[in-house]
């Protein structure tokens, strides 16, 4: 799989569980415990550590957004749980293997024979069952706590649809949509905004998810599912789905930008404005309406109503192309229109047959669709 490009960190980092709305998710363990959880976690997975360092990948030990804060809690408590089991059962067994080793002496010492007891059979019975209730019952809480929480008035409402192999995002209120790029406003701790999704599948089961933002949701056919994310921090957080759905599932990327209120509000605008009409590219803009273009993607303002592929009124305004598989530049757009294998063996967009006139008219049209 390619590297995703573009800027911005993708770790994860520790802090407090911020507030939905009014009401607050209460964190696992205590702040105080937390940071030596944090500690116990990196000694026994010293991999864990060397994801520091890595910017280029979605880091799910560094959450930004409450439900990522508060299943980041869970795993180190469920690490702090697992990783005393593993030093009792390593102890042991290290000094059985010490103490009963073999010996050169010619004589076999067998160890003492226990049998019946009950102190052992009860401690080996009821320890077990008491560790999977404690675990079954901390999950259970903080999935209630994350899938019940209060949607505010002011929530921002996204629907994701899901397709092979790209994402489509409306903003019903708003009246945009776009594709692979999802744009939503920062949520600060003392003016909470939470963004709501609406998860649907145009096609097979699809699975969304931004580490650093929150879990993974499935997209299902027929089936309506919900998440929402409450990111703190401005910046680009990269996902991608996380279901494999078809030959091009590792190249269904996404990346969701989260705007300071004065980047969001300009954002919004540019994407209500109608498609550029510059009449330098009217042979291109006439190419594009009179091939099979117009039948899979719709561009506001002009003929093309088709929506089996992204809507591509603004199309310029995003940093790739193919869900990610490339950087968006006139070059790649070209070659994407051309030959779509080139990027993205088994994607459903067919190659066109174009002149290399028709190709360079209708990549000069769709250049200026910003």
């Amino acid at each position: 799989m390619r590297k995703n490009e573009g800027g911005g960190s993708v770790v994860w980092g520790l802090s407090q569980v911020r507030q939905v709305g009014r009401s607050a998710v209460r964190p696992v363990v205590r702040p105080a415990f937390r940071a030596w959880l944090v500690l116990a976690a990196l000694s026994i997975f010293p991999g864990v550590a060397a994801a520091e360092s890595a910017s280029s990948i979605p880091n799910m030990m560094r959450p930004e957004a409450t439900p990522a804060h508060q299943i980041f809690s869970l795993t180190l408590f469920v690490l702090l749980i697992t990783g005393a089991i593993f030093a009792v059962v390593a102890g042991l067994l290290t000094v059985a293997i010490i103490r009963f080793r073999s010996r050169n002496s010619g004589t076999t010492i067998e160890p003492p024979q226990i049998y019946g007891s009950t102190q052992v059979e009860l401690a080996w019975t009821v320890v077990p069952v008491l560790i999977v209730a404690v675990l079954f019952l901390t999950t259970a809480r903080i999935i209630f706590a994350i899938q019940d929480a209060p949607k505010p008035k002011n929530a921002l409402d996204v629907t994701v649809v899901g397709h092979q192999f790209w994402w489509e995002f409306r903003y019903p209120a708003l009246g945009i949509v776009t594709a692979n790029e999802l744009h939503v406003p920062v949520s600060p701790v003392d003016h909470p905004q939470p963004t709501f999704l609406k998860l649907l599948s145009a096609d097979v089961i699809h699975s969304f998810w931004v580490p650093r933002l929150a879990g993974k949701t499935d997209l299902i056919p027929n089936h309506v599912n919900t998440m929402w994310i409450d990111p703190h921090k401005p910046g680009l957080y990269l996902g991608q789905c996380a279901q494999f759905c078809g030959a091009q599932h590792a190249m269904m990327l996404l990346r969701v930008y989260v705007d300071t209120p004065t980047e969001y509000a300009a954002w919004v605008r540019n994407q209500q404005k109608p498609a550029a009409q510059d009449p330098t590219v009217a042979a291109g803009r006439t190419v594009f309406e009179t091939q099979a273009c117009m039948n899979c993607h719709r561009i506001a303002g002009t003929a093309a109503t088709g929506t089996f592929g992204p809507d591509l009124t603004h199309l310029m305004s995003r940093s790739t192309i193919a869900s990610g598989a490339t950087t968006n530049t006139p070059e790649h757009l070209r070659e994407w229109i051309k030959d779509p294998a080139h990027y993205k063996d088994g994607a459903l967009m067919p190659a066109m047959q174009l002149s290399d006139q028709q190709l360079d008219q209708v990549t000069a049209y769709l250049a200026t669709l910003k």
